[in-house]
């Protein structure tokens, strides 16, 4: 499989924590980190974190609910730190890790000696680093689905070409036409259906989507 239909996300259950903790002059700093898909993932598993240790100081976070290279699902709290102190820096730590689908809470246990701007920042950039060190990875697909209609004599062409593909059937319905619905890598999505509208003469009916 080409490296560019894969990307890493961490490998861990659903409502599970990959943690690590620093002490930064008496300063308590623990980093849970989740895998997280979209938006909604991303605000339960801070949420849970933050239940967690709802007598902590603070509890920052930092998201990216996509693919590595996406700033589409992203986004960060300061949770009462001073502004730019917290959030922000760990999320230029979550967007350049090489690591989708991730959030990261860092819940703060003061210890009575003030940090300073800049000594927060490192605190709270090292804090996600540590724990992106030990975190366990997967490969992920870059998928795409395609859904497609077409005349019954061209279904068996169709067949053929989803092993060179790697492509899989989702869903598929005969009736006046045949149906399928196609799950491949994205970035052979584009190739798969030229090829299918130039074997179909034209005829099929080709819908590309990333969900």
């Amino acid at each position: 499989m080409a490296a560019e239909d894969l990307y890493l996300v961490p490998d861990i259950q659903a409502g599970h924590f990959h943690q690590s903790e620093i002490i930064v002059k008496k300063s308590r700093f623990i980093t849970s980190l989740g895998h997280t898909y979209g938006m909604e993932e991303c605000r339960a598993f801070i949420a849970a974190v933050s239940a967690k240790y709802n007598d902590a100081t603070h509890n920052c976070y930092a998201f990216n609910g996509t693919r590595p290279d996406s700033t589409t699902v992203c986004g960060c709290s300061d949770d009462g730190e001073p502004h730019g102190t917290a959030g922000q820096p760990m999320l230029n730590v979550i967007l350049h890790c090489g690591v989708g689908e991730i959030t990261a809470v860092v819940t703060r246990y003061f210890g009575g000696t003030l940090l300073g701007t800049g000594g927060l920042v490192k605190a709270y950039q090292d804090a996600v680093k540590e724990a992106l060190a030990s975190l366990p990875t997967m490969q992920r697909l870059i998928p795409a689905y395609l859904d497609l209609q077409l005349d019954h004599a061209n279904t068996g062409m169709v067949m053929r070409l989803l092993p060179e593909f790697r492509a899989q059937i989702v869903k598929q319905h005969f009736a006046a036409q045949a149906e399928f619905t196609l799950l491949l890598p994205k970035a052979r999505a584009a190739e798969f259906a030229a090829l299918i509208q130039d074997r179909s003469k034209g005829r099929a009916i080709i819908k590309l989507h990333d969900r």
